[in-house]
């Protein structure tokens, strides 16, 4: 029986997924690519398979579960299958890099970056970068990793030749322009189907770890800066906005066309001026809980339906 296979390496973010999966009555199969085998001279079964690997399965021990997923992709692909995010999407997952290069060609404006492999090259590029404030980051990262917040040259060239130093696991380390925004929050525009469903405000007074699963919280955050503002008065997290119509999000859907991604989360902040940058796209998506029951809308169950459709279309073609 043809059936829905997710490609991924944490349950604890498949759990949301397959319980709607369950709730619609549609077949499905969990490949965890964390390890295991493929043989090449088979082919694989049929179905709909859906590629969530994570840019962050390293922080969960699963170091190489990215290279597997993109051999098993290779192989999906060689035999014709309908794969969801499939080699390209994957590609821009675990590089920030490639985002940018990938945003800029559908002239959608990202941060000033430079990249830098190397200490003493990291503190070089802040010089070359010449901004009085400026963040680095890891270019796969995921989870906030490896972001901090600098206001000069010598307090980085502290943290880099210490041992607080937080090496990337490819090696590539980005030196980024630090946009400052009129209050503190970042807009995420959540994506099925290349088609906007709805965008959440992520208040970011407490930090960088923006991931709106579950299973994330506050306490993973790594952004140790010298003078977060702190939060007036207690407010939710992620906000699901009632209305968010940036002439962006024909570009987004646009951008996400040219790369075969059909399911993303893709994170925007103006800076002082009304400028909007775009700076994360993370084709391995999560939702929150609260903001989504606040409105009523619920992105697993949304995403569950537009996968057994597809399904769907793929049985009845497979009749004709």
């Amino acid at each position: 029986m043809s059936k829905v296979y997710i490609l991924h390496e944490n349950e604890e973010w498949t759990v949301h997924l397959t319980d709607r999966l369950d709730q619609l009555g549609i077949p499905y199969e969990s490949w965890h690519l964390d390890y295991g085998t493929i043989d090449l001279s088979k082919e694989p079964p049929e179905g709909v398979f859906y590629n969530r690997m994570s840019a962050s399965s390293h922080t969960r021990n699963h170091r190489f579960a990215p290279e597997f997923a993109e051999a098993v992709l290779a192989w999906l692909e060689r035999h014709g299958r309908t794969v969801i995010n499939g080699s390209r999407a994957l590609r821009l997952e675990v590089s920030k890099v490639n985002q940018y290069m990938a945003l800029n060609q559908q002239e959608i404006q990202t941060p000033n970056t430079i990249t830098a492999v190397g200490r003493n090259q990291i503190i070089e590029a802040a010089k070359q970068l010449d901004r009085p404030s400026f963040i680095t980051k890891h270019n796969r990262a995921g989870k906030g990793q490896g972001v901090q917040l600098f206001h000069s040259i010598e307090a980085l060239h502290q943290y880099v030749y210490s041992e607080e130093f937080d090496e990337p696991v490819d090696g590539i380390t980005l030196v980024q322009e630090y946009i400052e925004a009129p209050e503190p929050y970042i807009v995420r525009c959540e994506f099925i189907g290349g088609k906007l469903i709805y965008a959440v405000r992520v208040d970011t007074s407490e930090g960088f770890e923006l991931c709106p699963a579950d299973a994330c919280t506050i306490e993973d955050s790594h952004c140790p800066t010298e003078d977060t503002p702190q939060q007036k008065e207690e407010q939710p997290k992620f906000r699901i906005l009632d209305y968010f119509d940036d002439p962006v999000i024909e570009q987004y859907e646009q951008f996400l066309l040219e790369n075969n991604i059909e399911v993303a989360g893709i994170e925007c902040i103006q800076d002082q001026n009304g400028n909007l940058y775009t700076y994360d796209v993370n084709t391995n998506t999560n939702y929150n809980k609260e903001a989504e029951e606040q409105k009523d809308k619920f992105g697993m169950l949304e995403l569950a339906t537009y996968l057994g459709r597809k399904l769907e279309k793929k049985s009845i073609s497979s009749y004709v």
